[in-house]
């Protein structure tokens, strides 16, 4: 076979990674076209929606994802719901293969009494209202003056520094009105972070830790009887830079002056969430019990239960994938059944022509190079499974764009992105910022049909 038709759906780093590794590829003897399909009507996936807005350094990455559909070689088309504007059988017959990179958006659970009180949100979704997130809420109940937020990765990190810091440091972000006017309305006085494990075992990064603990008009408040390390956790320490450098800023906290500011962050270790507490159905405070280190680094229970007193909290304790139409689902793991991205039926057997490689292939784990590692072994699947491509009866590009014009998909292609990009820094450039993320489907389809 002379030409590869591959459809990606997905259209965050993970399937731009794809894209771009396949064509650049040395494996391959055979020409390649590539249509990249998103439900959303942007491109860059969680780079765009799961970012905090406060990260420019982070988003630098959409630059070079930028870069890669800047080419030309690659179509973009948003505003594309898999399931619903195109099925697997529409794939069939214009592609030869696909590749689903279509991530992980949702909360996963946490299985404690009181967790669905009202008061109680994932982390997700609260990222995907402060990140304009177009399918979400445009408003957020911020009335709560003391929350917890459970977790000790970068999510919560970031969760607890946008509840803590002061709305006015955010304008010189991307955020929309609706969610600075909410950050502005918040009531919130202190923002209770909990981690089940000790310093040394922290999964944020240094630079989620400097910014969370260094922002101004906020006290950053640690407890000494948190500070414990054993034999595992010396390990860690010594082995380790992150870890080094994670556990000198924490211990360097210890010594933080309270300056009496009108918001407290508190960082507690050694606090595993046990239950949620509820005063008319609401939430009203937290249970925790204090766990110790066994010596391995790891922790086991105490026996010793504390409660505080909150009015909402935040699960940051991972994200999970969702279920896609016609593909086999792992509902436990939340990720697409597969063997080195060659995706899986029920009887642990290829189904030809079917891929998968990021979140949704591994689980929501691992930063950007785990990512293209994804994408490496996924396209070699490709290229070795030659022989097994489906044969699709439309083959020829101009074949999709009919198919969507007749069933009047409104999609939108990079020219049209190009305009959306384009009106955002217009919009931010009156008020002297980088860009102003538009939110409603309407406003990204409207900028997208001027010429």
């Amino acid at each position: 076979m002379s030409k590869l038709r591959l459809a990606i759906v997905g259209a965050g780093p993970a399937g731009i990674y794809a894209a771009d590794l396949i064509i650049k590829s040395e494996l391959r003897d055979f020409d390649v076209s590539i249509d990249l399909f998103d439900l959303l009507p942007a491109p860059y996936g969680l780079v765009r929606y799961g970012v905090a807005p406060d990260h420019p350094r982070i988003k630098g990455i959409i630059r070079a994802l930028y870069e890669v559909l800047d080419r030309g070689d690659i179509r973009f088309f948003g505003n594309v719901e898999y399931g619903k504007d195109i099925t697997l059988d529409d794939l069939k017959t214009h592609y030869n293969a696909v590749i689903f990179s279509t991530g992980a958006v949702k909360d996963a659970n946490l299985n404690i009494p009181g967790i669905d009180l009202e008061g109680s949100f994932g982390a997700a979704a609260f990222v995907n209202w402060y990140d304009a997130h177009p399918d979400f809420e445009r408003s957020w109940d911020l009335s709560a003056k003391e929350i917890a937020v459970l977790g000790n990765g970068n999510v919560a990190l970031d969760v607890a520094r946008v509840l803590s810091k002061p709305a006015e440091a955010m304008l010189s972000t991307d955020i929309p009105d609706n969610v600075y006017q909410g950050l502005r309305a918040s009531q919130a006085t202190d923002v209770h972070v909990f981690g089940r494990r000790g310093p040394a075992q922290v999964k944020f990064s240094p630079l989620e830790l400097r910014e969370a603990v260094h922002i101004e008009g906020v006290d950053t408040i640690v407890y000494d009887e948190d500070f414990q390390y054993d034999e595992g956790s010396q390990k860690a320490i010594d082995s380790n830079n992150q870890t080094r450098v994670m556990v000198k800023t924490l211990e360097e906290l210890r010594s933080n002056e309270i300056t009496g500011a009108n918001r407290r962050l508190h960082l507690h270790f050694f606090s595993a969430p046990v239950e949620i507490l509820e005063e008319d159905g609401k939430v009203a405070g937290i249970k925790i019990e204090r766990t110790e280190l066994d010596g391995t680094g790891n922790v086991k229970p105490t026996g010793e239960f504390r409660e505080f007193p909150i009015q909402a909290v935040y699960r940051a304790v991972g994200y999970f994938g969702s279920e896609l139409s016609e593909v086999p689902f792992d509902e436990k793991a939340g990720v697409i059944p597969n063997d080195k991205g060659r995706v899986l039926d029920s009887d642990g057997k290829h189904i030809h022509g079917v891929y998968a490689t990021g979140w949704i292939k591994r689980g929501p784990v691992g930063l950007i190079g785990h990512t293209k590692s994804d994408a490496i072994e996924t396209i070699a699947q490709i290229i070795e499974d030659k022989n097994n491509w489906w044969q699709p009866a439309s083959p020829l590009e101009d074949s999709i764009t009919d198919l969507l014009t007749s069933r009047k998909i409104d999609y939108v292609g990079w020219p049209e992105w190009l305009r959306i990009d384009a009106e955002e820094k217009r919009l931010g450039e009156a008020q002297e910022r980088e860009r102003i993320k538009l939110v409603e489907r309407e406003d990204f389809l409207t900028v997208a049909k001027k010429k």
